[in-house]
């Protein structure tokens, strides 16, 4: 018997595991920390790389590949980002392995140099780019790589945080900063439009502080999400590097003049961690619901028959003429003739959040007409079959929009403009001594809050309540204030919220 999900109101936490098994979307692994993606979460996965890697050629990005291993020395050029990820990096320090005197394998031979698992690629990248680049005439380089990457997480969770993930890593290069300031915002621009127009989910963004931005970075830029337990998610990040990492690689070129000068860099990703936001987003209690534009099957169709052959293979030529209708759309269609109870079958991909679903029986084919249920509000339809063509579509694009509405409405619902400590810590109260990271209390929610600038009172909003600075909004008006904790000046407001 299949497995009941747990309610969102119960444990969302463990409704998350719930809903990521019953989609058969990923799979525990023996190596802690890790994921196995199995094929219906990848197929997810590259639908979104399939969708971004056109939007970034459109724009001249190229896709390369680097190695997966980098020098130690390399990270160690740019003091900040080496400080910024040490405490993350895993470590080869050996290439052969012997038979020690208990017979177990141990290490046989040191390397000369140990080598870094790829966290991310500035260092190795850029040691290639001070070779390729000699002049303005090779300017801008715009390289994207789509990859894995290591990073030592103690605390994981399938998609959100796990030690080894699935990413796309652009990196640029240009003569001005002008330049390089407009490709992150540009980036940062098909980050928002990907996720709010194909994923549905709506987003906000701004920079982010320099407590939180990238190591190395002169400043980042992000599209921050609300989760359906009012949580943030950071779906997207672009950074304007500047020159920092130019100057600790000799990344530069000869302008015009001939003369001699470090290039503007900038640095961009999204990471499988986005079907986390996908599943938190839209999901119920029934299991995955996925918007029609990023679902890797749109339309099933289940044959519904009785015990006569004629009669099942009438309802089977139906389906199949059915489905070849709606490929011949570019719609992705499947067809589900197992011998199988139609409930069963109902209720499997009901958990896979399949968008739309038709049914087709022998009374159905006597009207000349199906029965169609989307998954986002299980509404039912009667549809004619020679109105399939037109209404299915129609369908599909009115379930993509309402889950955009939804969610919108429901970040709306919860995000509110607070003025005092008393009312910030009514929506997110004071963690208690031992709470877990994701214990739920208050309303939580986005907290619209001026806020002094300082380090030190970001820093002790955290401690206090574990809610963040999610990003400071780039369409924040300004407006005189006082931060919401000492009191000090403020020109704007920012976002907290607690986060994943």
């Amino acid at each position: 018997m299949a497995k009941k999900i747990t309610s969102r109101e119960e444990n969302y936490s463990q409704w998350y595991l719930d809903v990521i098994d019953a989609a058969q979307l990923a799979d525990s692994s023996p190596v802690r920390g890790c994921m196995i993606i199995r094929p219906h979460g990848y197929a997810i996965w590259e639908n979104i790389q399939k969708e971004l890697d056109r939007m970034f050629k459109e724009t001249g990005v190229k896709n390369a590949y680097f190695p997966l291993f980098i020098p130690k020395s390399f990270l160690e050029k740019e003091a900040k980002h080496a400080e910024g990820f040490a405490k993350e990096v895993a470590i080869v320090t050996h290439h052969r392995l012997k038979q020690g005197e208990n017979g177990k394998l141990v290490p046989d031979a040191p390397l000369e140099e140990p080598l870094i698992v790829r966290p991310t690629s500035e260092t190795i990248m850029y040691d290639t780019f001070s070779r390729w680049i000699q002049s303005y005439r090779d300017l801008p380089l715009l390289i994207n790589q789509w990859c894995n990457v290591v990073r030592w997480e103690l605390r994981t969770r399938p998609f959100l945080r796990t030690m080894e993930f699935l990413w796309q890593e652009g990196h640029t290069v240009h003569a001005t900063k002008e330049e390089a300031d407009r490709e992150t915002l540009a980036i940062l621009e098909i980050y928002r439009k990907f996720t709010e127009e194909h994923l549905a989910v709506p987003v906000i963004a701004g920079y982010k502080t320099e407590s939180e931005k990238f190591a190395g970075a002169d400043y980042t830029t992000c599209i921050e999400a609300m989760m359906q337990d009012t949580k943030a998610l950071q779906a997207g990040t672009s950074h304007m590097l500047g020159q920092n990492f130019a100057k600790s690689f000799e990344v530069k070129f000869l302008d015009e003049k001939g003369e001699s000068r470090y290039a503007w860099q900038t640095s961009w990703g999204l990471s499988t961690r986005i079907i986390g936001a996908l599943i938190m987003a839209h999901s119920d209690d029934k299991g995955l619901v996925l918007p029609p534009k990023i679902a890797p099957i749109q339309v099933v169709i289940i044959p519904i028959w009785g015990e006569k052959e004629e009669e099942k293979n009438n309802v089977f030529g139906a389906a199949d003429n059915m489905a070849e209708k709606l490929k011949n759309l570019g719609l992705s269609v499947e067809t589900d003739k197992r011998d199988a109870r139609p409930g069963v079958k109902f209720f499997e991909w009901e958990k896979k959040g399949v968008p739309v679903r038709i049914e087709i029986g022998p009374k159905d084919l006597e009207a000349d007409s199906m029965i169609v249920v989307r998954r986002d509000t299980g509404e039912k339809e009667t549809v004619a079959m020679d109105s399939a063509e037109k209404r299915i579509p129609a369908l599909l694009e009115e379930i993509q929009k309402g889950l955009y509405e939804k969610a919108l409405k429901f970040r709306k619902d919860n995000m509110r403009a607070v003025n005092s400590w008393e009312e910030f810590t009514g929506y997110i109260p004071e963690a208690k001594e031992g709470e877990a990271e994701d214990a739920k209390s208050g309303k939580g929610g986005f907290l619209l809050a001026h806020w002094c600038g300082q380090a030190e009172c970001e820093a002790k909003i955290k401690a206090l309540t574990k809610a963040t600075i999610r990003c400071i909004p780039f369409d924040q008006p300004e407006e005189d204030g006082r931060c919401v904790l000492c009191g000090g000046a403020s020109k704007k407001r920012v976002i907290f919220a607690k986060a994943y």
